[in-house]
């Protein structure tokens, strides 16, 4: 670095704001080195110039790569969220030599909807791939926008991924099943127009006109709290927290770097990275999902023709062991899967995608090995570089972030992702509410399945009159009438 460089640097920083944001570094040649964000934008760059030895000694790729700079640009922004998106969009875009995390990582949730559904669901998804859908976002707050989209389903009575509505009349549909309508006071049955019109309240709602419930939120938790009701409150402060780091407009940082592909291109372009001998029109993914080895579960997805075909989709609870271990489940619901397919004579799919990476697809090989049948094409998609790994001895391959192929493996690893740990997650909820009857003394375990099995959940039992209990097998009306009074208060 020359000593003109040198001193055009130092005049450069002694402009700088300080304001938080974002800065890329430049080599000589004009490329990106480096993309970073920073509280104060004069603080932080200046930093990188300061002759510290302990700096050069325990970070020798900072010396190497402050050597090479000669210029750097800047944007101010208002947030750490804002400052998150740009960094990210800038990394993605330019792809600097000294950036590691972040070139081929994670990116930030968006809301999806397809306008063209006969009732739209409201589901999370990284990529934009078909022009035709709505998409907001993106947020960086994932837990934030996850709790947001809960709060919208009681809200205004929303579909999310999970729900499998029910058609109950020429025009009416019943949104939830017992166990999940829990939409406040809003109807689970309703025509598809009056559903439409609540999905454009909802839209509205990600477009940030949150004011309203936002306040109506911390009126209800002033009472909570005037009451020393504080775990409500808190509860609603929460979501108060969540909702306004949802909302913030942070949108406006968001760049046209992915664009829009269709269904038909992105199988061709999929057919020419993988060397397929066909279109896959018809690709099944499976994932797996537990909580330390708990609710052990899979998913299966089906996209036919490079789209969802949701009713084709399908879950399992992993029967053949107890714990933790993604290959031995990996191998049991696959050779579920296909055994069915091989009784019933149905066609196994154009390509198989596994979510995981060497060992998970050789786990789904020695499926097919068990079953003494033929393989379909068969890839694994790992996490972490988003690599797709092949049973054979062929090398990894990493495709560019916006080839259409990657992107549409990474939407159906999504929604395996998305289906297998929404049903993890609704065995997690039966499980802890059933547990409730555990605390109640007086009937035996034999007694509390027969009531759980005519009753169906713990809300419908809630609901039984002290008549209906005492005509249970074995509960007399002492013992009615404690239940009845134990479940008012759990």
């Amino acid at each position: 670095m020359t000593q003109e460089t040198i001193s055009a640097l130092k005049e450069a920083i002694r402009k700088l704001p300080n304001k938080p944001g974002v800065y890329v570094m430049h080599n000589e040649f004009k490329q990106a080195l480096y993309v970073g964000k920073a509280k104060n934008l004069k603080k932080r760059v200046a930093s990188y110039f300061q002759a510290s030895k302990k700096l050069q000694i325990a970070q020798p790729k900072i010396k190497a790569m402050v050597e090479q700079i000669v210029s750097f640009e800047y944007h101010c922004v208002h947030s750490e969220s804002e400052a998150l998106l740009l960094e990210s969009q800038l990394i993605k875009k330019f792809k600097p030599k000294y950036n590691t995390s972040l070139k081929d990582d994670k990116r930030f949730l968006l809301v999806q909807l397809n306008p063209k559904e006969t009732l739209p669901r409201f589901r999370l998804t990284r990529n934009r791939i078909y022009k035709h859908y709505r998409y907001y976002g993106p947020f960086p707050h994932a837990g934030s926008l996850r709790k947001t989209l809960d709060i919208m389903k009681r809200k205004f009575g929303i579909l999310l991924n999970d729900a499998n509505p029910k058609k109950i009349g020429d025009n009416t549909w019943r949104l939830y099943d017992d166990m999940r309508a829990d939409l406040f006071d809003l109807p689970n049955e309703l025509s598809e127009e009056a559903y439409r019109e609540r999905v454009e309240k909802a839209c509205e709602f990600l477009e940030g006109h949150t004011n309203s419930a936002i306040d109506a939120l911390k009126e209800r938790m002033q009472a909570y709290a005037k009451k020393q009701k504080y775990e409500k409150a808190s509860e609603l402060r929460d979501q108060i927290i969540a909702i306004q780091q949802t909302s913030k407009r942070t949108r406006k940082f968001e760049r046209n770097l992915i664009g829009y592909i269709t269904e038909k291109e992105s199988l061709a372009t999929l057919k020419e990275e993988l060397s397929l001998s066909k279109l896959p029109k018809h690709i099944e993914c499976f994932d797996i999902s537990h909580i330390s080895g708990s609710f052990c579960v899979a998913s299966m997805v089906c996209f036919i023709n490079g789209k969802p075909s949701r009713k084709q989709y399908r879950r399992y609870k992993i029967k053949s062991f107890i714990g933790n271990d993604d290959f031995r489940a990996i191998e049991e619901v696959v050779t579920r899967r296909y055994q069915r397919l091989q009784k019933e004579g149905n066609s196994f799919p154009d390509l198989i995608v596994i979510d995981g990476g060497i060992g998970q697809v050789h786990a789904a090989i020695k499926a097919f090995k068990v079953l003494k049948q033929t393989p379909p094409y068969l890839i694994g998609l790992a996490k972490k570089n988003e690599t797709i790994v092949f049973p054979d001895n062929r090398p990894d391959l990493n495709l560019p972030f916006r080839n259409p192929a990657l992107r549409l493996l990474q939407y159906l690893r999504d929604e395996a992702h998305y289906f297998a740990n929404n049903f993890n997650a609704e065995l997690r909820s039966k499980k802890i509410k059933e547990s409730i009857l555990d605390d109640f003394k007086g009937i035996g375990d034999n007694r509390k399945s027969e009531l759980l099995k005519h009753y169906g959940t713990i809300k419908n039992l809630k609901r039984a009159s002290i008549d209906d209990l005492v005509q249970q097998k074995g509960i007399g009306l002492k013992t009615a009438e404690r239940l009845s009074e134990f479940l008012k208060q759990n």
